[in-house]
């Protein structure tokens, strides 16, 4: 129901009223309050105060006493020191109580009697330890043994308890009064707020309420300019960085394309030599020797057929790599699809495909060793970093030794371990993170590249939720060692978790 102006005046008006009213009963309580509060703090500290005297006084009179007693029986002037301390102390402990007890009206007239019987005492004890001084032991001992001393220490005692009673009493009845101010405070604190945070509310309301449909109009244009140059960002970023997915993508899937094209270029030469044996068969005719034929069917049989296996799987690598460039070209981007993939499969097809060229050297060859058969992963990203890897180990290879390259996949820590190693031209130590840098190479450039492979892989291996470290000796051969989750969308769960 829109809120006319009218009513949007009056009720704020009234809210206003009503929140001033209710401050200004806050105030006047939380005066009160406090004041009744400094007063019984007032009155905790003097009870305090007269508990704490008089329990010195009694401490003190104790002390003189026990110091005479010890100087009649010893008449050794060093059991007199308790005494002589006493004496020093006593005037001034007794204004401290009189001081203390003037803001307790209660203990004024125990207090007086109390004045007469400290007074008669000290007399007393003064008496006592003046006559043995004088030699006149017997007479110290007959006033001792009068009991005058004793009474008066008694009485002394029970006035002094007394007064002690009535301090606590006191302290205990201004705590609960300072207690009971405090929490009256408080409450009065809270519920004003209440009141005060309720009449706010309201009165946002109303504003809110009257506010929203003069606001509507342009808060929604406000929105969809908002909405579009958030749209315009977003989709600006997302095209930069399909556009530099798209460009990296394109660089290093040029790289593996070559790879298999060099295999078709090899084999189809290894075709050209591999028929000539049919040929001198076929043209030989009736007259062909035993020689000739089983020449002629090894060829047809096991070298022809292996070859055109290679490259058909060759072509079935270009094709993957051709189709991958097709999708990212029309979606931007290309998406890591986890499926289950037969790693050590995946390692013999990418290792068969380089093998002619590391086994094209007496004593050259790769040897898989392969104690992990599956893993969940992105099986293009995988059969790339392999063939980069590989392909590096026998671009690089040592000139003075043929190349020999060993993959061996582990479980390790709940992951996966696949290790590359070659005796290849190895990798200086200084250069060990720099080639991993994009366009950056390392050692002599005798052989072609951009500087892109290794910067490539690095990243793929890092999007399926692993790392990859070199290890490597200048002129003695290098090791890639790449670690990756088991299962790539269990990873992508938990980061995302």
């Amino acid at each position: 129901m829109p809120i006319s102006q009218a009513f949007f005046q009056r009720s704020n008006a009234l809210l206003l009223a009503v929140g001033i009213g209710v401050l200004v009963i806050i105030v006047a309580a939380s005066l009160w309050l406090t004041t009744a509060s400094e007063y019984a703090f007032s009155q905790v500290t003097a009870a305090r105060g007269v508990r704490s005297s008089t329990a010195d006084l009694l401490s003190l009179v104790q002390d003189a006493e026990t110091g005479q007693r010890g100087y009649l029986l010893t008449r050794d002037e060093s059991y007199l020191e308790p005494y002589t301390n006493a004496v020093a102390r006593l005037p001034e402990q007794r204004a401290r109580l009189t001081q203390a007890a003037a803001k307790l009206q209660e203990v004024e007239p125990t207090l007086q009697r109390v004045t007469s019987e400290l007074d008669r005492k000290m007399a007393e004890l003064a008496m006592t330890v003046e006559a043995t001084r004088k030699g006149d032991t017997a007479t110290a001992l007959q006033l001792v043994r009068s009991g005058t001393g004793k009474k008066l220490m008694d009485d002394l005692r029970a006035d002094l308890s007394a007064i002690l009673t009535k301090s606590e009493a006191e302290l205990r009845e201004a705590m609960d009064a300072q207690v009971t101010a405090s929490s009256r405070l408080r409450w009065t604190t809270i519920i004003g707020a209440i009141l005060i945070l309720a009449m706010a509310g309201a009165a946002s309301w109303t504003i809110i309420s009257y506010t929203r449909e003069l606001i509507a109009t342009r808060r929604e244009v406000e929105a969809l300019n908002s909405g579009l140059e958030e749209r315009v960002r977003h989709r600006t970023d997302a095209l930069v960085k399909a556009n530099e997915e798209v460009q990296r993508f394109a660089y290093i899937v040029t790289h593996d394309l070559r790879a298999p094209l060099v295999n078709i270029m090899g084999f189809t030469s290894e075709l050209e030599a591999m028929f000539k044996p049919i040929e001198a068969y076929v043209s030989a005719g009736e007259a062909a020797s035993a020689e000739q034929k089983a020449a002629a069917e090894e060829a047809l049989r096991v070298d022809v057929a292996e070859a055109i296996g290679f490259i058909r799987s060759s072509t079935r690598k270009m094709d993957g790599l051709i189709n991958a460039i097709l999708k990212i070209s029309r979606e931007g981007r290309r998406e890591l699809r986890a499926e289950s993939v037969d790693l050590a499969a995946l390692i013999e097809a990418a290792a068969a495909a380089v093998h002619h060229q590391a086994s094209a050297e007496d004593d050259g060859g790769i040897d898989v060793d392969s104690k992990v058969s599956r893993i969940v992963s992105d099986r293009l990203s995988l059969d790339q970093i392999m063939g980069n890897l590989l392909d590096n180990a026998i671009k690089y290879r040592a000139p003075d030794r043929p190349i020999r390259i060993s993959v061996r996949t582990r479980r390790d820590r709940g992951g996966v371990r696949i290790e590359i190693e070659d005796n290849g031209r190895g990798i200086a130590a200084g250069d060990h993170e720099r080639i991993f840098e994009l366009f950056r190479r390392s050692g002599s450039q005798t052989t072609t590249g951009e500087g892109i492979g290794l910067a490539h892989v690095r990243t793929m291996v890092r999007n399926l939720g692993g790392d990859i470290v070199v290890r490597s000796e200048l002129g003695k051969g290098t090791t890639f060692t790449v670690t990756l989750p088991p299962d790539l969308a269990a990873y992508r769960r938990r980061a995302e978790a």
